[in-house]
């Protein structure tokens, strides 16, 4: 692990459908650190009036939210939250800089990433152990 952050956090961002959803991973990933340091962690989850769906809205805010200056890593459950970050990302001002879109699988991805930076590692490391999270066997 690659510890270039100087004691602060990389933030997590959970980016899901519904609002339960997202809310309830992060909820997940923070209990499992292990009492590690504080990770900044914010669900975006649901659509900005209610209901399912993603909001641009709630990702900015959530990512503004976890940002201390060492990156961002946001994870998302679906084919459209995927594409709604993108569309941030390439606007180039509407998320802190920094962020970074995670591939990886959004529950074992959102308890490896949080876990990894608990333990003070860097972005790279931390999007490195939420990609591996799609190596993890049930069997």
């Amino acid at each position: 692990m690659n510890d270039d952050t100087g004691g602060t956090p990389v933030g997590i961002v959970l980016v899901s459908h519904s609002a339960e959803v997202a809310a309830s991973v992060a909820e997940l990933a923070r209990a499992l650190t292990g009492g590690g340091t504080a990770v900044p962690v914010a669900p975006a989850g649901g659509a900005a009036g209610g209901g399912l769906g993603t909001s641009s809205e709630l990702i900015a805010a959530a990512a503004a939210s976890v940002d201390r200056g060492a990156g961002v890593a946001v994870l998302t459950d679906l084919g459209s939250a995927v594409l709604t970050v993108k569309a941030l990302l390439a606007e180039g001002d509407e998320l802190p800089e920094g962020t970074r879109l995670v591939d990886a699988p959004f529950v074992e991805g959102a308890v490896a990433a949080v876990v990894t930076a608990a333990a003070g590692a860097d972005l790279d490391a931390v999007e490195a152990a939420a990609t591996e999270a799609y190596d993890y066997r049930k069997r």
